[in-house]
């Protein structure tokens, strides 16, 4: 079935998921690179978003460091806020705040947003750009959403006809075929204290596999995930494998985890949907990490639009930070913050009549160069904004890739926070794991890896 949906004004609608959507016409493919980036995103600017130029996908002029041993330094050293946003004067800026960021500007008075100066630095490698071109003609969603066929490598769907498929943008991001991550994050207390937990993470991306033709080679396995629990000693040797569904009607996630305790690897169904989040001090759910995973089945999902907002980009201040310079009681340290204006898709879910989750009603803010969603508004059951996600991005120009380089979950109520992905003390991310082999990410050598 040809899709005849004029782009970007008949996809705004609801689609629940109860009929398949396949490829693209060959001349709306042919606008990929053309008028549209080669991920689907509006090449040319407007106003104080710039065009499209190919992105940031090499050290600039005076860079120089070694990726294996730093992080990459601020390709931007110069630029300053062109303003920034306070509760102050926060009403004057009110269409281009989130309802998370209005909600952090009203409840802590030291909260502010530095706006720079707008740089659409993300970008990919050229056979991811070429997978994308070649998904939007051949990728296919399954008929209840929850699967996708056709596609490989790159975004699924760069000509998205509805919610799903940007949700799926979102889930199957670019990220290199074989990574491996140390990270910190922390659980950080109302009143500024916090205890730092190290993660070692490690990922076969089958997805971005760029060896395979189509996902129907990848027996129905998008990544093979291992989060590995280094300090503190309390929580150390704490191990999980994750084998993530392409198709979740198929067959579900299948999970397990290591316990230095009993020294025995379990079944975890758990780790999904609302479930506590692991290593987050219950501030998360499992379904929370990354943005949005797992299965789509409980919400009823719908595109709200597209528009430009404030969004956290460029954060190479937050990247490169000493971890007690970027947490500050309440919040990350904004003064380590940059944010711009780009423009993103909204996406919003709600809880489907019957079904259960903590989370009523969930808003994502898709920056449309990477399908990252860099806020995350969140409700509870009675309709209040609950918990407010915030992804702070960079491009790794060495690769070329954009990664998450710090987020947090911010408790609106009692004032807490969960921080993640911090990587400015760590050794840099691998992003050419390739010594990373199958036989690691089975439940028999998990024992291996939870070590004291």
């Amino acid at each position: 079935m040809k899709r005849q949906l004029p782009i970007y004004t008949s996809i705004l609608v609801l689609l629940g998921g109860s009929s398949a959507f396949a490829d693209v016409p060959a001349e709306q493919a042919a606008r990929l690179g053309r008028d549209l980036t080669p991920i689907g995103a509006e090449m040319a600017g407007a106003g104080d978003v710039p065009a499209w130029t190919g992105g940031l996908n090499s050290p600039p002029p005076g860079i120089k460091f070694d990726p294996k041993t730093q992080q990459p330094p601020n390709p931007f050293p110069n630029d300053k806020p062109r303003y920034t946003i306070t509760a102050a004067n926060m009403a004057q800026y009110a269409d281009r705040l989130d309802e998370g960021q209005k909600a952090m500007l009203k409840r802590y008075a030291d909260f502010k947003m530095p706006i720079y100066e707008s740089r659409r630095t993300c970008t990919t490698p050229q056979y991811a750009f070429a997978a994308t071109k070649n998904n939007a003609l051949v990728g296919q969603l399954t008929a209840d959403g929850e699967g996708v066929t056709g596609g490989i490598v790159g975004a699924p769907f760069p000509i998205p006809n509805n919610a799903m498929e940007l949700i799926w943008n979102e889930k199957l991001r670019f990220l290199t075929h074989k990574a491996t991550r140390s990270y910190a994050a922390a659980p950080v207390q109302a009143n500024g204290t916090y205890n730092l937990i190290k993660i070692q993470d490690e990922v076969i991306y089958r997805w971005g596999d760029p060896t395979k033709k189509s996902a129907e080679e990848l027996a129905n396995i998008s990544l093979k995930y291992i989060s590995n629990t280094i300090g503190p000693p309390r929580l150390a040797g704490n191990v999980i494998l994750v084998h993530e569904s392409l198709n979740a009607t198929v067959e579900p996630r299948k999970a397990w985890a290591y316990s230095p305790g009993t020294r025995r690897t379990r079944r975890a169904p758990d780790i999904a949907y609302d479930n506590p989040g692991f290593n987050t001090d219950a501030m998360s759910t499992a379904d929370s990490f990354g943005g949005f995973n797992g299965a789509m089945d409980r919400y009823n999902w719908s595109v709200r639009g597209r528009s430009v907002k404030f969004i956290p980009y460029n954060s190479y201040d937050l990247l490169n930070a000493k971890y007690a310079d970027a947490l500050k009681p309440g919040h990350l340290n904004q003064d380590l913050a940059r944010y711009e204006p780009h423009r993103v898709w909204t996406v919003e879910a709600t809880l489907r009549p019957g079904q259960r989750h903590i989370y009523a009603r969930r808003v994502f803010h898709l920056d449309e160069d990477t399908y990252t969603p860099t806020g995350i508004e969140i409700y509870d059951g009675r309709g209040q904004l609950w918990r407010y996600q915030e992804m702070h991005v960079a491009d790794f120009y060495q690769v070329p890739a954009c990664f998450v380089v710090a987020g947090a979950v911010y408790d609106l109520l009692d004032g807490r926070y969960l921080a993640g992905g911090l990587i400015g003390e760590e050794v840099p991310i691998n992003f050419f794991a390739d010594e990373l082999t199958d036989d690691r990410y089975t439940p028999e050598a998990l024992r291996t890896l939870g070590v004291r």
